[in-house]
């Protein structure tokens, strides 16, 4: 038996950016997940937390917060995109490892807009193969460089985000180098099966975002063609346990897992008001630390 790790992280507190007047300040993020009783963080967008080290462990230290993982996008999936996609991995990967991260959250870029318009074309096989072969070099050389495990995110309206487009890249990526970040509000929007995918590729999952999916506001959403952003801001991810996947039995696989996992929560709610994301965030701890069976730790 494994052990699930609960954190959490920017995002359950309504930030998506790295400034933005409609997000909660830094300083009061990071008092209100220690005051909610998590001890684990991730760094959130950059440029959101501060960026010099000192400064960043003396603030986390007095709060008793470690830090997991950073995240950033990436855009491999473009030809010569290499360097400018290197060039924010390695500012991510350098600031997660001065702090002790162990993990570094690569998320793919957009095939759809907002307004649900295409803005990409979807990868062919061809391009899917393209695409893992450079993800795959990405986390050789970040785990080379900073000692990161490179934990990939598949996001909706990402170009890796349906049940067969993570199977696929899972086919077309080396697990020595990089694994899968399941996001189970992700993998439910798109219509995929967090267990199936637990149980098929136990050895490739890496890491866990932990949120729930509200199926009537999915529903209304695909039947409108909108965007996963405007679906956030009708609320389509929601507080466990009012959502989709049940969560307990998630845990309990990735307890079953021969592996110790971080599950930092997550819900998306860019923008909300600034007094509602700690009373969710202390209730959603609670809540996991109730149902997650004997493999849940704080």
């Amino acid at each position: 038996m494994g052990s699930v790790k609960i954190g959490s992280a920017p995002d359950s507190w309504g930030v998506w950016f790295a400034n933005d007047e409609k997000q909660t300040p830094w300083q009061r993020f990071l008092d209100e997940v220690a005051e909610a009783g998590y001890t684990r963080i991730e760094l959130g967008p950059p440029g959101y937390l501060p960026t010099d080290p000192v400064q960043l462990k003396e603030e986390l230290d007095k709060r008793g917060l470690e830090v997991t993982a950073g995240t950033i996008f990436e855009h491999l999936h473009r030809p010569d995109s290499w360097d400018s996609t290197w060039r924010d991995v390695s500012a991510a990967a350098e600031l997660a490892a001065a702090m002790g991260a162990k993990h570094l959250v690569v998320i793919p870029s957009m095939w759809r807009g907002d307004d649900g318009q295409v803005i990409e074309p979807r990868l062919d096989h061809e391009g899917q193969a393209r695409h893992g072969k450079q993800v795959t070099e990405l986390g050789r050389r970040i785990a080379a460089e900073y000692g990161l495990r490179t934990q990939f995110h598949p996001h909706a309206d990402g170009h890796v985000d349906s049940q067969e487009t993570v199977e696929r890249f899972l086919e077309e990526t080396d697990g020595e180098h990089v694994n899968l970040c399941l996001d189970t509000g992700h993998i439910s929007y798109c219509g995929g099966d967090n267990l199936e995918l637990i149980r098929k590729y136990p050895e490739r999952i890496g890491y866990v975002h932990l949120k729930q999916v509200d199926p009537v506001v999915l529903a209304q959403a695909e039947a409108d063609g909108i965007g996963f952003d405007e679906a956030v801001r009708r609320g389509v991810m929601c507080e466990p346990p009012l959502g989709v996947p049940e969560l307990p039995p998630v845990l309990d696989a990735l307890a079953g897992l021969d592996a110790d996992v971080f599950a930092i929560v997550e819900q998306d709610m860019y923008p909300c008001p600034p007094d509602v994301p700690l009373p969710i965030a202390t209730r959603t701890l609670k809540y996991l630390q109730t149902h997650g069976g004997g493999g849940v730790s704080v």
